[in-house]
């Protein structure tokens, strides 16, 4: 399990100029919830909770006020995704099932975009079940063995163990395809070309 410790600390005042005073303070208002324990409002740091979305890290270990486990459920961006608003915190043990949406780090080139091709990345994040204990901070998808034309579907992500994915299985996850123009250009050069003549004025023969 890839966990990270962050210190929480009690929040007394909620509402949105409270909140917006927390931020200006450098902390970030945050809600723990789960287990049918009572509902609890939280602040930690900024600096200490952007490194951890950086890092990847689901679960969490908090400390401080709180002592418990929890996974980052939900991170809520200011309207030009640059700063952290509030985040949702779930309490969670070792042993239990959790869904979890992840990021995708491809490793390796594809031979595809050596053989004429681009590569295009539709889908950049999978979500799966598996154990808390299991949870990886991204899923890596090999690009060795994709070549021009090829795809890798959703279904053939390697998952931790025991995981099950959600994501439809079907979905193209990342695939090398022809650039654009490319055929129409292949359609014309293998076309015969047209003989153009000029026709003569009547009497020049």
């Amino acid at each position: 399990m890839s966990s990270e410790t962050i210190e929480v600390k009690n929040r007394q005042e909620v509402g949105t100029a409270a909140c917006r005073r927390l931020r200006a303070s450098g902390y970030i208002p945050a809600n723990l919830y789960g287990h049918g324990e009572q509902n609890q409002n939280l602040s930690v740091r900024e600096d200490s909770l952007r490194s951890i979305i950086q890092h990847g890290t689901k679960v969490l270990s908090l400390t401080g006020d709180i002592s418990d486990t929890a996974l980052l459920r939900e991170v809520q961006w200011d309207a030009f995704g640059i700063d952290v608003i509030h985040v949702d915190l779930t309490r969670v043990s070792s042993s239990e099932t959790v869904e979890v949406t992840l990021p995708i780090e491809l490793h390796g080139e594809a031979p595809g975009v050596f053989e004429g091709g681009q590569l295009a990345v539709p889908m950049h994040v999978l979500t799966i079940r598996c154990l808390a204990a299991s949870v990886p901070e991204h899923l890596t998808v090999n690009l060795s063995n994709l070549h021009l034309g090829g795809a890798i579907h959703a279904n053939e992500v390697p998952l931790p163990e025991g995981a099950e994915l959600v994501t439809p299985g079907a979905e193209v996850v990342v695939h090398v395809v022809k650039p654009a123009g490319l055929e129409a250009v292949e359609d014309s050069s293998g076309a015969e070309p047209e003989l153009i003549r000029k026709e003569k004025p009547a009497g020049d023969e």
